[in-house]
């Protein structure tokens, strides 16, 4: 399962959408990441063409199994990479931006062995 960096970034941000809204719209993408409408028109054709989202004719943006699938892999590796630079002393904001940064370039054996020496050494200890 390969995928660019720009749609894992816009299936993390379908998943968190669709934590916090009833629906998800391109609007609501748009709004998230500060796009133009025209820019995540497209990005959804691309996913929608790819089979990691389907899209109603109201416009309801949903997940296929392989986009959450996905989603759920970077936002994981955010969440674990943005907690370990901020215990490491890092401002919150700056650790976000760093983990989005980060979490497209770790190979699966580099994030593991983090992700265990976080749940094992920092994660015990807050």
């Amino acid at each position: 399962m390969h995928i660019n960096e720009s749609a894992e970034n816009y299936l993390e941000t379908i998943l968190r959408l669709s934590e916090i809204l009833p629906v998800v719209r391109s609007v609501d993408i748009a709004t998230e990441l500060g796009f133009k409408k025209s820019s995540v028109s497209v990005a959804m054709k691309n996913l929608r063409e790819n089979n990691y989202i389907t899209v109603t004719d109201a416009g309801f943006i949903y997940l296929t199994d392989a986009g959450k699938e996905i989603a759920e892999m970077i936002y994981e590796r955010h969440d674990i990479l943005s907690g370990w630079l901020e215990a490491l002393g890092v401002d919150k904001e700056i650790a976000s931006e760093d983990a989005c940064k980060m979490e497209h370039v770790l190979s699966k054996q580099s994030f593991n062995a983090i992700k265990e020496f976080v749940n094992a050494n920092i994660l015990k200890t807050q």
